[in-house]
């Protein structure tokens, strides 16, 4: 049976795409400009070196990692690359307008811009991964802008009530939760866990393996672009090889025929790296200890957190985020949070910070819900 999105991709798809990037083109005409001229060249390498990293892993392994459907791999990755390439550009514009303190209107394009944009991408494509293969592009297109949408409004009031930001923690908690629920809204009975649709088979998992690969290998340059403290390179790769082999263990220790599942595997063994950038404790035992932590979690969400979720709550998340990337992220800030206590000294002083901080969570969360079951219901009139 053909796709339900294949009548309709020519007169719907393509006029939108139309009108939106006609409509960015005019607002980059009328607000941005090239950055800073005087930037010197060996900052500008290094820059450069830095978001090449991130770029691969937004085009290339998110898109890839989702291959792994035999129905949608193809769709997967052009679908990720067209929800990316639109999320970057209305990414720019609203960073620029709403986290960049400027005293004119206009946005300067600098290095740092464009990998904050892909960052926001790459929330948009966490949701996506929630709702993979039962949405179109139209409505991909429309939910990549309001998941961004409400990213960059979510981080705008936490760094407007508390003076701090928070991007990898909402990275993957706020773009996890938003698929999640919208997910959960356009929940149909026909998504059922052993449906045609979500069958994989070598050659699919090969593609998905190879996406995953990408991530894995780049995993430590992206923790670093988002954290001021460069040497978290160094612990993501400790909690990436720890996520391996934990994954793989807890594999094939709960499989009823004692094999590893290549699903499983995929999304588990970056639990590691998702946990470690949050937590950034910069002491290697820890960060292997967070790594171990998080793929355990992963794994087990995947054997039996998933269909839970299908059957009690009629939340059908295709690739797994949740796992992935909304249980390890909220580890990796639990951990944070109490490693920074211990070290400090002063009571009153912990006591803020620790209530800041829990808030900070609790508003990425509340907002993530509350827009996710909003885009939901806006999804539903045009599918």
């Amino acid at each position: 049976m053909a796709p339900r999105y294949a009548p309709s991709l020519r007169s719907r798809m393509p006029p939108l795409a139309i009108v939106l990037q006609v409509s960015f083109i005019v607002l980059f005409a009328f607000f941005v400009e090239t950055g800073d001229p005087e930037e010197g060249d060996e900052k500008f390498i290094n820059s450069y070196a830095n978001f090449q990293d991130v770029h691969v892993m937004v085009f290339l392994g998110f898109g890839f990692l989702a291959s792994f459907l035999v129905r949608y791999g193809f769709s997967s990755v052009g679908f990720s690359m067209l929800v990316a390439a639109m999320a970057v550009q209305w990414a720019t514009l609203l960073n620029g307008f709403l986290l960049t303190s400027s005293p004119s209107w206009k946005i300067r394009i600098k290095m740092k811009s464009l990998v904050d944009a892909e960052i926001c991408a790459s929330s948009a494509l966490l949701a996506m991964g929630a709702v993979h293969g039962k949405t179109n592009p139209v409505q991909l297109l429309l939910m990549s802008l309001m998941e961004v949408t409400g990213f960059v409004i979510n981080q705008w009031l936490i760094h407007s009530l508390f003076k701090t930001m928070s991007s990898i923690m909402s990275l993957h908690v706020f773009g996890t939760l938003f698929g999640v629920m919208t997910s959960w809204v356009l929940y149909r009975t026909e998504n059922m866990p052993k449906h045609e649709k979500e069958k994989f088979d070598s050659k699919s998992g090969l593609f998905a393996m190879f996406g995953t690969l990408f991530l894995w290998m780049f995993w430590p340059s992206f923790n670093s672009a988002l954290v001021k403290y460069k040497i978290i390179a160094y612990g993501t790769y400790l909690s990436l090889a720890v996520s391996t082999v934990t994954a793989m263990a807890v594999s094939a220790l709960s499989s009823p025929t004692g094999k590893m599942n290549l699903v499983h595997i995929q999304g588990s063994i970056l639990a590691g790296g998702v946990a470690t950038g949050i937590a950034v404790t910069a002491v290697p035992w820890m960060d292997m200890t967070i790594g171990f932590c998080a793929a355990l979690l992963a794994t087990l969400g995947f054997r039996y957190l998933k269909g839970h979720m299908l059957h009690a709550f009629e939340i059908h998340d295709t690739r797994g985020v949740l796992n992935v990337h909304a249980i390890p992220g909220i580890l990796g800030y639990l951990a944070y949070l109490l490693i920074r206590l211990v070290r400090l000294e002063d009571t009153t002083v912990a006591v803020r910070f620790a209530v800041n901080h829990i808030c900070i969570l609790l508003i990425t969360v509340s907002m993530s819900l509350v827009l996710g079951m909003f885009t939901g219901t806006s999804l539903i009139a045009v599918q």
